[in-house]
């Protein structure tokens, strides 16, 4: 006998309305948290200029109707562009992430929270110029931080326990769900009409892993975190207009997320929102590659130097051997052909060979005409990874959460070099004071590959100046960047 269907409408899954309470009530203290984010907001906008070089990247830009002109429209970095929220969130998100350059995050699930400052920048600009032209006051460069802060404290405490990668998901959807609420709140909606937003972000459709991995890696993995961040702004705007939402979206029988993309389990929750993320987000300062190569590239560095000294070259090599992370194997562990440079830079063995063979690494290293020398795919050959337990778990352990990798070189000659390990990178916060001098240089480098020296240096007064940037309003500030 079949069982009636209940209508009684739930009231919104505990998790949704977590996250709204925390967008709309939590106060930020942490000075900590402001100063991490200061630097994450030059680091994430220089990774977009650097992206403007790149034409593969520059194709996907402007308005999605060649010549669409939007009054008091958002500006996007480094371009000419002023565009609608949305697509100026799709803009900005793109270009951050193209060269896989900017922050990254890594738990039980990874992803890259500077993402959402597509959706973030693009909405506070949006909504200072239109303020400015109804004489009513702008938002402030302080107030895109606090929402950067949030946006990384969503995306990056769901991520601690829970594994999307393991079913398939992709992390943007982390993206998408963090930028509505964050976005939701700078727009001015109700408790309520947050709660529809957040509840719309979860029913969308989510995007598949599919791009980031063999044999079907490509470009579509540098722009999903733009369309994560766009379709947020995208949904935030419909529930402002009272579009309703779907309160038990996540824990509804059958139909809700957990049911039909989660094999039926809820989310757990390491600890509360707060700025935890913030405070101890990853930096890509160094190289631009998947994070958790970024110790092992670290390591290739320093033994390109020993090899140099000792007379060696990459052709004395008969083996490299890679002690690494079980996430490590998991996501960039490839044997065979790379197809693209969205390939080779998820490719650790690739990642490993141009530093052995040339000193260094660097998004250029992974067009076609570097990737077809052909002692890369040979050093490839020749190399190895494997697990080490303890590694995997530091890598988990709240109190480390370090990446670890170690390479051993053993040559032609039956001689080796010892191990180098290096189980954190330069971009982790116990290695912050030596970090931020050199992402203020890596930020100043992008500045000058787009702008004349005023130019660089009137931005460069403001940015490097917290209090005065915290100060200034969103449109003064993009006004900058105008080429």
């Amino acid at each position: 006998m079949s069982q009636a269907i209940s209508t009684q409408r739930a009231p919104f899954d505990r998790e949704i309305v977590d996250i709204v309470d925390y967008v709309m009530n939590y106060r930020i203290d942490s000075d900590v948290a402001y100063n991490t984010a200061h630097y994450c907001l030059l680091d994430t906008l220089g990774c977009g200029l650097e992206a403007l070089e790149y034409p593969a990247c520059k194709k996907l830009l402007g308005p999605i109707v060649p010549g669409t002109v939007v009054p008091n429209g958002a500006r996007v970095p480094g371009t000419q562009f002023q565009l609608d929220p949305v697509q100026a969130a799709f803009n900005i998100g793109a270009i951050i992430r193209w060269l896989d350059f900017n922050d990254t995050w890594l738990a039980a699930e990874w992803g890259h929270p500077s993402d959402n400052l597509g959706g973030i920048l693009a909405v506070a600009d949006w909504l200072s110029r239109n303020a400015v032209a109804s004489g009513k006051p702008p938002l402030t460069m302080g107030q895109v931080l606090t929402g950067m802060i949030k946006a990384h404290e969503i995306q990056g405490c769901i991520a601690l326990e829970n594994a999307f990668n393991r079913v398939g998901l992709d992390h943007v959807l982390l993206v998408k769900v963090a930028s509505t609420a964050v976005v939701a709140g700078m727009l001015g909606l109700t408790r309520d009409e947050i709660l529809n937003a957040v509840s719309l972000a979860w029913v969308d459709g989510q995007s598949l892993r599919t791009y980031r991995h063999a044999p079907n890696t490509g470009t579509r993995k540098s722009w999903a975190a733009g369309d994560a961040t766009s379709r947020a702004v995208r949904l935030a705007l419909m529930a402002r207009t009272g579009e309703m939402g779907y309160p038990s979206a996540l824990t509804a029988k059958t139909w809700g997320f957990y049911d039909v993309s989660f094999n039926g389990e809820r989310f757990r929750f390491q600890r509360p929102y707060g700025a935890y993320v913030m405070e101890n987000v990853l930096f890509k300062i160094s190289f631009p590659a998947e994070f958790h190569s970024q110790t092992a590239v670290e390591a290739a560095m320093t033994l390109h130097r020993q090899m140099q000294a000792a007379g060696k070259t990459a052709a004395d090599i008969a083996k490299v051997t890679i002690r690494t992370h079980e996430a490590c194997i998991r996501i960039i562990d490839k044997h065979g052909p790379l197809n693209n440079p969205a390939d080779r830079d998820h490719c650790i063995q690739y990642m490993v060979a141009v530093p052995l063979l040339f000193g260094r690494l660097t998004a250029a290293d992974y067009e076609d005409n570097i990737a077809s020398d052909p002692r890369i795919d040979a050093l490839r050959d020749k190399t190895t990874c494997h697990e080490d337990p303890m590694f995997t778990r530091d890598y988990h352990d709240p109190q480390k959460r370090s990446i670890a990798n170690a390479i051993t070189l053993v040559f032609n000659d039956g001689s080796r070099f010892d191990e180098v390990v290096v189980e954190y990178p330069i971009g982790h916060a116990r290695r912050r004071d030596e970090g931020i001098p050199l992402l203020i240089e890596k930020f100043t480098t992008n500045l000058a590959r787009q702008f004349p020296a005023r130019q660089q240096q009137r931005i460069l007064e403001v940015s490097l100046d917290r209090q005065r940037l915290e100060q200034m309003p969103v449109n003064e500030y993009l006004d900058l960047y105008v080429i």
